[in-house]
């Protein structure tokens, strides 16, 4: 495994510039229609209902990117830097679009999902960088002390870089959507459902055409990648809620905040990664793209399968308490 591993590092998944473009226009449009559901009291119930946002916080941005660095080294000998870093970009990754979705169909809490949303898109701007940094640094520092030391290769990320990226692609439509919602309700509110429904068929269009040009690859290689991914996902959604549970939080708010923690943006994951002034093109990344990747089609799968359990596979809604 570790040998086919090394291999998929060299790869450099082909993708055009046009596409990269057409990728970022992606995931900005994405943020754009989860910011249409935003407003300012969903940041503020951070304040007026502070236990189970802050957990949810906590599992997503302190608990998951330790947990996972913790993760990546108990299988360093038998992953390579990459793949063990691909792991800690996406764990440092804010919440994936479709969160507040599943939520709802897992009759978690809904409110508590689009605060959590909101935090993740604001707080994500400087804390996905900083996770990456700490963790990523610190999990290449430890793994070069194990006995597949040589496979190590210096990956420098800029700080700013990355940050500068995230607040294009991020940031901005963030800050629309909020505006748009706050000015004038009535139109978000008619765009919404349909930006919502475009938003994951574009995604999912995107994910197409990065394995379609790439078909040969993951042919090749999905075997491995599928079994971290399999394992990182149904570790991410268990870190969210048996830490919710150990503070005590209600059975709905435990699988939202499980829900938030193992959905990720591996989307943002694969913009970082495609832009050359953040990861050149001489870097040896294929490993760390070929997880956000395959994350971005299995958290999906995931996230609806566990949902679809949680729910008894009823559409039927459920009030906060009942359960």
């Amino acid at each position: 495994m570790l040998e086919a591993l090394m291999q998929i590092d060299q790869v450099r998944l082909n993708f055009s510039d046009d596409n990269r473009l057409l990728l970022n226009l992606t995931i900005a449009f994405i943020m754009f229609g989860v910011a249409l559901e935003l407003k300012p009291a969903d940041f503020m119930r951070l304040f007026s209902h502070p236990k189970p946002v802050l957990v949810g916080i906590a599992s997503q941005f302190l608990a998951m990117p330790l947990l996972t660095f913790l993760l990546a080294i108990s299988l360093k000998d038998y992953i390579t830097p990459t793949v063990g870093l691909g792991m800690i970009l996406v764990a440092a990754c804010p919440g994936g679009n479709i969160s507040n979705f599943i939520s709802a169909l897992a009759r978690g809490n809904i409110a508590l999902s689009v605060s959590l949303t909101a935090f993740s898109s604001l707080g994500g701007l400087l804390l996905t960088p900083f996770n990456f940094a700490f963790w990523g640094n610190l999990f290449m520092k430890v793994y070069a002390t194990g006995t597949t030391a040589s496979l190590i290769r210096p990956i420098k990320v800029d700080p700013v870089d990355v940050v500068t990226t995230i607040f294009l692609i991020l940031g901005i439509p963030l800050i629309l959507g909020v505006l748009c919602n706050a000015k004038a309700p009535q139109v978000a509110g008619k765009m919404l459902i349909p930006i919502k429904r475009f938003s994951i068929l574009a995604f999912a269009a995107m994910i197409v055409l990065i394995f379609a040009k790439n078909y040969a690859f993951f042919l090749q290689y999905i075997k491995y990648i599928f079994l971290i991914v399999l394992l990182h996902n149904a570790f991410a959604l268990a870190v969210g809620y048996y830490v919710a549970q150990s503070f005590r939080l209600h059975r709905q708010d435990c699988k939202t905040i499980s829900i938030e923690t193992g959905i990720q943006n591996s989307g943002l994951a694969l913009a970082l990664l495609f832009n050359p002034s953040i990861f050149p093109e001489d870097l040896a990344i294929g490993g760390m793209a070929f997880i956000a990747a395959w994350w971005g089609v299995w958290h999906i799968i995931a996230g609806l399968s566990i949902a679809g359990y949680w729910s008894g596979f009823s559409l039927r809604p459920v009030q906060l308490g009942t359960e």
